[in-house]
């Protein structure tokens, strides 16, 4: 971690990452700092969520800064613009769990539609002091969520084109979030650009989620809770590959447009715990000799939850030469072995606010 004051490599391209200690924006920055010569800011709240923990073995970077910090104080924002001359912002900021959204919607609209519009304020006046290539070159990348979408029938994919129906606090806060971006292009000229992407899984996960808290729970010999049935569908998409998707549409993308990001890998939430389980049995297996799959246990479905969700990622394939590079086994086989090589982390993010309870019952 470095002192506030500015970004001292300014011959440097320089990413000013909200969120970045967060599952996907760590992740982001985990895989840029060693493939390119720039600089980043990691400006993060560090909620129960965010973990400075996970970005360890690149804080002495002579091209990382972390500065805490919320989206919504525009001011703080204002000033970090400022001392480091970014020029590209990537909004991975939000509060993302579903379940917490029904159980307490209000820190939801607070992030993710007030503080979307802080950063965008704040953002959109330092652009205005910007001139020449660097202000021709400046992005403003927003993370967006398939969810603003809504449900889709047995048939069909969500593009760049679908209207937007969201079910739940989270997808609606979203979709608000994403609505404010496009009107600041639309409005103000200003260089945006909106990726939409389905379910991410991979390392540094934190455990709310389904993918690890499946791996946390078998390990453990704790039940592995499916909601209702089972069958509601979801893309997954290995979180590496779409942290590449978003350098291709930060470095190729056209300003104003939306990319819809996904990784071609539709699978029932019943089917994503069975192959885990499987996959667990050959890599970590049970001292009892019992399969893992037998702690699987059927729970009541969540107010209001989508049966499926599935994306066409056409347009950024044909138009920036993005693909999936991780198919379903091989994506899963890499998260596992992270999560049994880091149990460490796992029980330290664990220790927190969060102890695998049930959330989102909308008690």
């Amino acid at each position: 971690m470095k002192p506030t004051g500015g970004n001292k490599l300014s011959n440097m391209t320089t990413y000013f990452v909200t969120g970045g200690a967060g599952f996907i924006g760590c992740n982001f920055i985990l895989n840029l700092l060693p493939a390119k010569n720039v600089a980043v800011v990691n400006y993060d709240k560090l909620t129960y969520a965010g973990n400075l923990e996970s970005l360890s073995s690149i804080s002495a970077h002579p091209g990382y800064f972390f500065e805490q910090g919320d989206i919504c104080d525009q001011s703080r924002v204002t000033e970090l613009l400022s001392a480091h001359q970014p020029d590209y912002i990537i909004n991975f900021a939000a509060e993302s769990h579903v379940d917490r959204s029904i159980d307490g919607p209000a820190p939801f609209i607070q992030t993710n539609i007030n503080g979307t519009f802080e950063l965008l304020e704040a953002a959109r006046k330092y652009w205005g002091t910007l001139s020449g290539e660097k202000k021709k070159a400046f992005r403003f990348l927003h993370v967006s969520t398939d969810e603003v979408f809504g449900s889709l029938g047995e048939e069909g994919y969500f593009t760049e084109e679908t209207p937007y129906a969201p079910n739940s606090p989270y997808a609606a806060s979203k979709a608000s979030s994403d609505h404010l971006v496009r009107s600041y292009n639309r409005t103000f000229g200003f260089p945006v650009l909106t990726t939409n992407c389905s379910n991410n899984y991979g390392p540094y996960q934190f455990p709310e989620k389904l993918v690890p808290l499946i791996i946390h729970n078998s390990l453990a010999g704790k039940p592995l809770p499916i909601y209702g049935d089972g069958k509601q569908v979801r893309d997954w998409l290995y979180v590496e590959d779409h942290c590449r998707a978003i350098d291709a549409v930060l470095e190729q993308g056209s300003v104003g447009e939306v990319y819809t990001i996904g990784g071609n890998n539709e699978k029932t939430n019943l089917e994503m715990v069975h192959t885990l389980c499987e996959l667990l049995d050959e890599m970590a297996p049970q001292s009892s000799g019992k399969p893992y799959k037998s702690l699987i246990t059927f729970v009541n479905d969540r107010p209001g939850h989508d049966r499926r969700y599935a994306i066409d990622s056409g347009k950024i394939q044909r138009q920036l030469g993005w693909a999936p590079e991780e198919t379903f086994e091989s994506g899963l086989r890499k998260t596992i072995s992270w999560y049994l090589d880091n149990q460490t982390w796992v029980d330290r993010v664990m220790s927190g606010e969060y102890r695998g309870e049930r959330l989102g019952l909308g008690s």
